[in-house]
């Protein structure tokens, strides 16, 4: 990486992390079926570089692959597959509503960290990587990057991202996905306080047939609010105000509602096959990405 954009890493990474980044990759479950070669084997057999398997003979078949060594023994017509590398297209989708700001380290800080981190990964393995900020209305985006070197795009672009708008998930999914026309992993990063809430949205990118990961931020004061007494609370999206005493029983009703939500959003990522990361965003970054996303299947 070069001075440049080592000085955009330091403000969200110390370069150290960024290092340990570099011997991670990015992890797809799904048919990769990249333009060009990168640095993953894909699930796609056919005219690679490495033997994987044996198939039986189909018509249509080059007969060039055909193993005649076990047409000799078996008496049955058998062609070799290859695995090849080829390159993933990695799209990042960050929330940066108004809503964002809240939390020390706010959750659009984290955000910003959680995005640069996976981005990063795919850059360094040669995937093709694009960010997405969103609010309300689609915020700026970065086309697709590809190598190392683009790092320095990557690092500017998030580092110059501020929460504004109100949260409308299922609008930016919905533009930004149906306008593309290359599939790949989804990554969302978000709070989820969309009023709208978030089925919608994220059945519009399985329907797109993306391999969808979901990270959770939370404020550590939305998970466990330390509130008490008489309140006057102001949404800070809608600018709605609410009036209301906070006791004792007010939240335990708080953590009763909060635990049914958590439930039921678990329950329908794993019925639509989402993996699924929450976290407070006081978690560091790196315990983030290299404790959590790797035991939820993200990197490796």
């Amino acid at each position: 990486m070069d001075r440049t954009a080592a000085d955009h890493g330091a403000q969200l990474f110390d370069p150290e992390f960024l290092q340990r980044l570099e011997s991670l990759s990015l992890v797809s479950r799904r048919l990769v079926r990249g333009q060009q070669r990168g640095e993953r084997r894909s699930l796609v057999r056919g005219r690679g570089i490495e033997f994987d398997d044996y198939r039986a003979y189909q018509a249509g078949d080059d007969y060039r692959y055909i193993d005649w060594n076990i047409v000799s023994r078996l008496d049955r017509v058998f062609v070799k597959l290859f695995s090849e590398e080829e390159d993933l297209d990695v799209h990042l989708f960050l929330d940066t509503s108004a809503s964002m700001a809240a939390g020390m380290p706010s959750k659009l800080a984290l955000g910003k960290r959680v995005a640069a981190a996976i981005g990063y990964i795919g850059l360094c393995n040669f995937d093709r990587v694009g960010v997405t900020a969103f609010a309300s209305e689609q915020g700026p985006s970065l086309a697709r990057l590809r190598g190392r070197a683009r790092a320095f795009d990557l690092l500017r672009f998030l580092d110059g991202l501020e929460p504004a708008g109100r949260t409308d998930l299922e609008q930016a999914l919905t533009r930004r996905l149906g306008a593309t026309g290359r599939r790949g992993l989804l990554v969302v990063v978000s709070d989820l306080l969309d009023p709208r809430g978030y089925a919608a949205a994220l059945l519009h990118a399985r329907h797109h047939r993306f391999q969808t990961f979901l990270v959770h931020i939370l404020a550590d004061e939305e998970l466990a609010p330390q509130l008490a007494g008489d309140l006057r609370l102001i949404d800070v999206e809608t600018g709605r105000a609410l009036e209301l005493t906070v006791d004792a029983e007010a939240l335990r009703a708080y953590a009763t509602a909060r635990d049914a939500y958590f439930r039921d959003l678990e329950a329908f990522c794993f019925r639509h096959a989402i993996d699924y990361v929450r976290t407070a965003s006081s978690v560091p970054a790196d315990v983030l990405v290299l404790r959590y996303l790797r035991q939820g299947g993200l990197v490796r």
